[in-house]
Parts: C-alpha cells; sequence; structure tokens
C-alpha cells in the first residue's frame, strides 16, 4: 500500500517538474537543494538524530544545503564528537592523500608557472580552538569575535594540510595562498602561517577594501581570474568553502576540505 502511494504521489509531481523545466530551457539544471526540518529533530530518538544529522552533514559537504547560517542545535554534540574525533582527522587525511596523488601526476616540465591555490582559514589553519568556544557553529558569525581571534595568531596547522603543502612545494608547483581575510590582518596571518611551519609561497592574497561585501564566490573568483592574466596556470586548488573552488578561473582539480561548522556562500 505504501510503495502504491509513492507511486501515485511521484505520477503527480512528475508532469508538474517537467512543465516548470520546460519553462526555460536555456538555464542550468539547478542543483539538488535538501531541506530539512530542523524542528522535527526533537521528536526523534537518540539514534534518528544521529542518522539525521549524519545526512544533513553529508548533503553540506556535498553542497546540497540551502544557504545556512548555524548548524541545526539538535546537531551540536553531532558536529562536536566528528570534529574533535576520529572522524574530521581521517576525512582530512584522505583529502590530503587524494591531493598528492594528483599533484605527483602533473606534468611541471612547462614554465614554471604551474599553481595550487590554498585557502587558509580551516584549509591550512584551523579554527578549532576559536569554534570550540562558540558551539562548533551553534552561534551565528561574529565578524569582530573572529578577528581578535586571527589578532592572537595562535591557529595551529592542520597537519594534513601541511604535508601536502611541503609536498606540492617540492614537486615545483608555486603555491599561491588566497584567504577571505581582510588585509589588515596580513602581518599576524604571515607570522602565524610561518610559524606553523607554511614558507615559501609564490602570493598571498587577502581582501583588500574594493573587495569589503563581495561572496567569497565573486572575491575569490576574481583573483583567480588576475592570477591567470599573469600567467599561472591553475592546476590545483584546495579549500574548505565550495566558494573556495568554484566560480571563474576554476582549477583543473579541486580539493574540498570537511567542515560542517560554517558555510560561506
Amino acid at each position: 500500500m505504501i510503495f502504491l502511494k509513492k507511486i501515485i504521489l511521484f505520477l503527480s509531481i512528475f508532469p508538474l517538474a517537467l512543465c516548470q523545466e520546460n519553462l526555460d530551457p536555456d538555464v542550468f539544471p539547478r542543483p539538488l537543494i535538501i531541506e530539512i526540518n530542523e524542528a522535527h529533530l526533537k521528536e526523534w530518538p537518540a539514534e534518528e538524530v544521529l542518522l539525521q544529522c549524519t545526512s544533513w552533514r553529508l548533503a553540506g559537504e556535498a553542497n546540497n544545503l540551502n544557504p545556512w547560517k548555524t548548524i541545526p542545535e539538535e546537531c551540536a554534540d553531532y558536529v562536536k564528537e566528528y570534529m574533535t574525533g576520529k572522524g574530521y582527522a581521517l576525512d582530512l587525511q584522505r583529502v590530503s592523500n587524494e591531493a598528492g596523488l594528483y599533484a605527483r601526476s602533473v606534468d611541471l616540465s612547462g614554465d614554471g608557472k604551474i599553481a595550487w591555490v590554498f585557502d587558509v582559514d580551516d584549509t591550512l589553519l584551523s579554527n578549532l580552538p576559536y569554534y570550540a568556544e562558540h558551539g562548533y557553529g551553534l552561534e551565528i558569525y561574529d565578524r569582530m569575535k573572529f578577528g581578535e581571534w586571527v589578532e592572537r595568531g595562535m591557529a595551529p596547522a592542520i597537519q594534513a594540510s601541511l604535508k601536502l603543502y611541503g609536498e606540492v612545494l617540492s614537486l615545483g608547483f608555486k603555491v599561491i595562498l588566497l584567504t577571505g581575510r581582510s588585509e589588515m590582518h596580513r602581518n599576524i596571518t604571515v607570522k602565524n602561517l610561518v610559524q606553523a611551519g607554511f614558507r615559501e609561497w609564490d602570493k598571498l592574497i587577502l581582501r583588500s577594501f574594493e573587495d569589503q561585501g563581495k561572496t567569497a564566490t565573486r572575491y575569490k573568483s576574481e583573483k583567480r581570474n588576475k592570477i591567470t592574466e599573469e600567467g599561472y596556470q591553475i592546476l590545483g586548488n584546495s579549500g574548505d568553502q565550495w566558494s573556495d573552488l568554484l566560480g571563474s578561473s576554476m582549477s583543473v582539480r579541486s580539493f574540498k576540505l570537511p567542515n560542517p561548522m560554517y558555510y560561506i556562500p
């Protein structure tokens, strides 16, 4: 009976979907958008909450969620356990390993301007100590508080990324750091990066005054456009946000690091 109801529901929705798609055939299909009714999480047993939060994290990492400002309240313990347990570390290592395999396969015999772009926050430097004090994503992002954390210059290296960074450099890539941090944080960012073990980058690009107010996707696309105009070939890009990777002048291969604590458009 349940199966029959599903068939009837599908048949009732399918013609409407076809009709909507035919309204504008020139528009690219939209990505899958998943909406989870978080109010229902409170009604579910613990096992179901775990499954739902795992599903929510996967949807977020796959860029299938609507833009969100905070993690679901009921997923706070789940996100904390993931970020501080073995899962996050294993996922970081897997991304690093796959990126390393790709880096070693690249032909670097060209003009010496083969580039690998790295984001900084939660890609090279970990802000986990900051988010541990702010609910692992439960609190709405506070620019002033985060700026104070940045100025402390205490963000530790993400070890898997530090290993990849060293390998990319040793292979002959030009490393370009492209961060959403403001230009006002340049000095402390350089100091923090060096203390954490990151050195010998070709460029460190931060948001100038003219870049304020732009989405991360637009800002980073514009900066990559300039990088390619300078003759660089971007063959690798590592970032924890989809806005680090998408847009124009995308790299040949992009590597998304896990981060279920926040979303930057």
